[in-house]
């Protein structure tokens, strides 16, 4: 495959890795290594590599997956002229050749689209910390950013140039790029398609440099902003009913709920209307948005203070402000998704 190119980063690898890349040229004729701040004593192995005239290009530190992976993308799309597709693998044995020649095949047929290997986390063979990770990675994605993928932390990825200079750019130096690039389809209009491939997993995943904890924090922090705007609305809606139903439940009695939902839905909005913009879905302000988020927000007000009274007045032992947090916990995951896919969502244009 003269029109393909192999990017693999490592950070060092074990000695099998040379005869992985050797099996691997005898499909690829293009194959480029990152060798991504190795320690000294793993330069037998590069040099091996180097004498299978397979260049390999180095960070002097370690600067990251994500780093290395735009490095390595980078160099290919500067010195391959005729590479319509690039295929990213990673080192630690868990990618065979026959897999990333079936993910090059099918980028080719599909050079609009980036190309996921994905595993099976039923396998009896995945190491526990991986199955539960992957799951939960792959229901946060579903839940905050829309996209239903199968395995979120696969490193086998293949992609057309073109859609290699639209993911270049994207933030993330570490195992995060990966991540972030996933999300990034869907604001460049870049569509998924899945390819299984064999589930390797060697020892239990041990030469594999993901840290679960420390690298899951890093993952988790692109879904913060989601979380801020929801509870600091969330609380500031909560607070400010409160007031005001305390203010007048002793004025207005029975309308004192309609009207402290109203008057703290109203300020909540707006505060929440600009943090969504700004922060969350980073879409600039637009006369259609605001238009359909308040159709949004009167119908949801509606909703909540109609199910509020209701349920007030058939658990007269449950407090009022209880009852709330509880309904509008619910109404919130459903908001969240009509935002996401109506109001804000992003087009072709913006």
């Amino acid at each position: 495959m003269n029109n393909v190119a192999v990017l693999i980063p490592s950070l060092e690898p074990k000695e099998d890795f040379v005869e992985f890349l050797k099996e691997l040229n005898l499909t690829f004729k293009n194959i480029v290594v990152v060798n991504d701040g190795s320690s000294k004593e793993y330069d037998y192995i590069f040099n091996q590599i180097n004498d299978l005239k397979i260049p390999v290009i180095k960070n002097h530190i370690n600067l990251g997956k994500g780093r290395a992976l735009k490095y390595g993308i980078n160099y290919i799309l500067n010195t391959y002229e005729e590479c319509k597709v690039i295929v990213t693998a990673d080192s630690d044995g868990q990618h065979s050749a026959k897999d990333i020649q079936k993910c090059a095949k099918t980028a080719l047929e599909n050079l609009d689209k980036l190309i996921l290997g994905v595993r099976d986390f039923d396998k009896a063979n995945v190491p526990p910390r991986s199955k539960f990770g992957n799951k939960i990675t792959r229901n946060v994605f579903k839940l905050f950013v829309g996209l239903n993928i199968t395995d979120t932390q696969t490193g086998l990825r293949a992609f057309s140039t073109d859609v290699a200079i639209k993911i270049l750019d994207v933030l993330g130096e570490r195992f995060d790029y990966e991540t972030n690039m996933l999300i990034a389809t869907k604001d460049k209009d870049i569509e998924i398609k899945e390819v299984e491939i064999e589930t390797i997993y060697l020892n239990e995943n041990s030469s594999s440099h993901f840290n679960p904890l420390k690298d899951s924090l890093n993952i988790y922090k692109l879904f913060l902003k989601y979380i801020f705007s929801a509870v600091s609305s969330f609380v500031v809606d909560i607070l400010l009913f409160t007031l005001f139903y305390n203010m007048l439940f002793g004025v207005i009695n029975n309308k004192a709920i309609l009207v402290s939902t109203v008057i703290a839905r109203i300020i909540s909005s707006l505060y929440n209307y600009f943090i969504n913009a700004k922060l969350v879905f980073k879409k600039n302000s637009t006369k259609s948005s605001i238009i359909k988020y308040y159709i949004l927000v009167l119908i949801q007000m509606c909703v909540s203070a109609g199910l509020v009274y209701v349920v007030d007045n058939m658990l007269t032992f449950l407090n009022v402000t209880v009852i709330k947090i509880i309904i509008d916990t619910i109404i919130f995951v459903v908001n969240f998704y009509i935002q996401r896919e109506w109001i804000f969502k992003k087009t072709k244009s913006s």
